[in-house]
């Protein structure tokens, strides 16, 4: 399992996010002050760092700025009480590879760290920046999609789908895996959220492009 660093100053969201991750089996280090995180990340001893905006001593748009100039590739997702247009844009383009807003839930944070973490193991030195396939292109930090070169507006929850059907082109991925990666939510029999989302996917890069498999789930086809 991973080492995950949790740069968070107030510690009781510190030690419920800590703790959540411990229940996942991955390894936890949490610190308080922005100076104190940036030291920590370039360690090199972390597989990914979530962090707080709002920090004492050094903000997390600076230590983030800090670590991407340093050539620190390591996944980072902003975890924030700032949850303006602006302030995602700004971590975004400052090399942050996620953004949630407080308050969250725990499983969908979760969900994002997994998927997180399977990108930065995919591509050895630093997570993915720009997934494609069949036309289809998901840019991960500017958070833009193109089908055939055209820009196409996705919610968080399309993009987040899309970014699943992109890890994994060409292979079925069940119900249960969409709800697991996008949601964090323990399948419901009774749920056609994964249904509706794929069907507005659907109206959007093409009806072809995912494929339904009776009884199994939908594929992205290559």
């Amino acid at each position: 399992m991973a080492h995950i660093l949790i740069v968070e100053d107030e510690e009781r969201i510190a030690s419920f996010v800590a703790k959540g991750l411990r229940a996942e089996g991955h390894r936890t280090t949490v610190v308080g002050d922005g100076p104190s995180g940036l030291d920590e990340a370039l360690s090199g001893q972390h597989d990914l760092m979530v962090l707080d905006i709002g920090l004492p001593g050094l903000d997390g748009f600076e230590v983030l700025e800090q670590l991407r100039a340093q050539g620190s590739r390591m996944p980072v997702i902003v975890l924030t009480a700032r949850d303006s247009v602006t302030d995602t844009v700004s971590a975004l383009e400052g090399g942050a590879d996620d953004y949630m807003p407080k308050p969250f839930r725990f499983a969908e944070l979760l969900a994002r760290v997994r998927l997180r973490l399977r990108q930065s193991g995919d591509q050895p030195g630093g997570a993915v920046e720009k997934l494609s396939a069949g036309g289809v292109e998901l840019d991960l930090r500017t958070r833009r999609a193109t089908i055939a070169g055209r820009a196409v507006d996705l919610s968080a929850r399309e993009f987040a789908l899309l970014e699943i059907f992109l890890l994994n082109p060409g292979q079925v991925l069940s119900r249960e895996q969409l709800l697991d990666h996008v949601w964090g939510l323990d399948f419901d029999p009774g749920s056609n959220v994964v249904d509706v989302y794929v069907g507005y996917l659907r109206r959007k890069v093409g009806a072809r492009a995912i494929t339904t498999v009776r009884g199994m789930g939908y594929r992205l086809e290559p």
